[in-house]
């Protein structure tokens, strides 16, 4: 089931993509939340074929982020770190899209031996291309693993309203960043404090409101 489910996601996508003629190719794509599912699925299937890391250079964007557990900008660090052995696997769960379709955000579960966890991705596209970029990677482990469900949530923001940016005050000592969509429909504010804890809270406009979608807490690392 869930593979005809994924088939059916990557064929809505390559459809979506399709040439209609010179005047269309002119205009921005309109929103495709699967595409972002899509994109997730590749990721994912690159780091099997390539190596881990190698996936995450060649789907980042130039500002991208990662938490190692402080800030870094990913294509620098990454340019040092060697593919394990075995690459981490993972599955999108949920997927969150701003009203113009060009930001979107995924979740989901991880698997790395007998390791398990979870992740979130914020992603961008390219509203002529439609190519798409990772902006921040954020995730944990979990004792207890993310159930798989039998279909992927997918949920776009209303296009009506005024969304309004929520303001979140950083103490002193934190790192705190924020990002949104072009429409201001989707935004995502990421913490990290000085002992290397973190959160990751993701907001959706749902017409009246900038409704929180994902709100992650990851503690700090254990010291040795």
């Amino acid at each position: 089931m869930r593979r005809l489910l994924l088939a059916g996601l990557v064929l809505t996508t390559l459809a979506g993509c399709a040439p209609q003629g010179p005047e269309a190719r002119k205009r921005p794509l309109s929103a495709n939340p699967s595409g972002f599912i899509a994109a997730e699925i590749a990721f994912a299937r690159l780091a099997q074929e390539k190596g881990q890391w190698t996936a995450f250079r060649e789907t980042a964007a130039p500002d991208a982020v990662m938490f190692v557990p402080q800030r870094v900008n990913a294509r620098d660090w990454l340019k040092t770190q060697k593919d394990p052995a075995e690459a981490v696997r993972w599955q999108p769960h949920k997927v969150f899209v701003s009203c113009d379709g060009n930001s979107g955000v995924t979740t989901g579960a991880w698997q790395k031996g007998p390791a398990q966890g979870f992740f979130t991705t914020v992603w961008s596209r390219d509203p002529m291309k439609g190519d798409m970029r990772w902006l921040l990677d954020s995730g944990d482990a979990l004792a207890t693993p993310r159930a798989a469900p039998d279909f992927i949530e997918s949920k776009q923001a209303i296009c009506t309203g005024k969304p309004g940016a929520a303001v979140t005050a950083a103490a002193e000592g934190d790192d705190m960043m924020v990002g949104m969509s072009r429409d201001q429909t989707l935004n995502w504010t990421s913490i990290v404090r000085p002992d290397g804890s973190r959160s990751i809270t993701v907001r959706l406009w749902d017409g009246d409101e900038m409704a929180t979608v994902i709100d992650d807490r990851i503690a700090a690392p254990k010291q040795p």
